[in-house]
């Protein structure tokens, strides 16, 4: 069948669309692009029901600052894969990026590790799917607002009932709508490869699927064998030096380069304004580089310095999230 196009309009004047939170943008206007942030992640109804465990303002007022000194030192745009299971709020986030102006690509699916909530349990595959699809071709939580990336997760659990359920819904959604699919993997486990037999066997093009925190992981034998089925790779976790320390990640970066694997990957921190999962005193105790800016002040530099060109850190910063959203493909 012929995939429907709303992520990705081809026929747009001036070439290729986007969806974003402020509405579609031209494909080459993403420019400098940090392919997996997050803004707000807070545990799934918590701060609803006890309002108290957050300044919700005071937040907000930190997501408008963060967002405009990362605009300011270069980045044009970040995809923020938040979804069910850690705090999408569409709504709640649509001052703070209109204030900003950096431009956030939006995302539909699941975060979920094993278990899924109640309402999923005993509903059908397709029910799922559905509802991924209708974020992408109407909005989300009642804005305008259309998911451009969809997003599952495996961790070390590995693909449990629930989780099979998820990535079944994501690929179906992805086939019926020509939209990329992103994931969180545990790498250390190799939780991609499982991740790459479902979707393949759901019939999706794996060039059109990041697993993401790929850079968690220096295994070049584990990376390359997703490379070669031809998925793209997130390094995507730049900060988080309790995962892989900093100078082996950009050693792995430098070696697939080499490699000729530099059209396959994104970079990104995965990092956050706001996360409940951690107290912040213990983010700055164990990951104080964990942060929006630090590719730009810090990891560009040092893959420069490790024989990556400029050229492929252009590559893999504009050109490559370019064209994760503009080949939509026909199935």
């Amino acid at each position: 069948m012929t995939a429907m196009t709303p992520t990705v309009d081809k026929t747009a004047i001036g070439g290729p669309m986007v969806e974003t939170m402020a509405g579609p943008v031209a494909t080459s206007d993403l420019g400098f692009t940090l392919m997996h942030e997050h803004i707000i992640v807070q545990s799934e109804g918590v701060a609803r029901n006890f309002p108290s465990v957050w300044d919700e303002q005071a937040e907000l007022n930190k997501a408008v600052e963060m967002l405009t000194t990362l605009k300011a030192r270069g980045v044009d745009t970040i995809v923020d894969p938040t979804v069910l299971g850690i705090g999408r709020n569409i709504p709640r986030l649509l001052p703070v990026v209109e204030e900003a102006g950096l431009q956030v690509v939006a995302a539909t699916g699941m975060y979920y590790f094993n278990d899924l909530p109640a309402y999923f349990v005993s509903r059908e595959i397709d029910e799922m799917t559905d509802l991924f699809v209708a974020d992408i071709t109407d909005g989300i939580q009642g804005t305008d607002v259309r998911a451009a990336i969809l997003k599952c997760a495996t961790d070390e659990p590995g693909v449990t009932p629930g989780v099979e359920k998820v990535l079944r819904a994501v690929a179906r959604a992805h086939l019926r709508t020509g939209t990329p699919i992103t994931t969180h993997t545990h790498a250390a486990t190799q939780r991609g490869l499982e991740q790459q037999r479902v979707f393949a066997e759901e019939g999706v093009d794996l060039g059109r699927v990041i697993i993401g925190h790929s850079g968690d992981s220096d295994d070049l034998g584990y990376l390359t064998k997703l490379l070669d089925a031809g998925s793209y790779i997130g390094m995507d976790r730049f900060g988080l030096d309790i995962f892989l320390p900093e100078e082996k990640r950009i050693a792995t970066v430098a070696a697939l380069c080499r490699m000729g694997y530099t059209e396959r990957m994104v970079l990104s921190h995965d990092a956050c304004v706001y996360i409940d999962m951690y107290k912040p005193e213990v983010i700055e105790q164990f990951v104080p580089n964990w942060n929006y800016l630090h590719i730009s002040d810090h990891i560009m530099p040092a893959l420069l310095e490790a024989g990556v060109s400029q050229t492929q850190v252009d590559t893999m910063t504009r050109d490559n999230p370019r064209r994760i959203f503009e080949n939509v493909g026909v199935y």
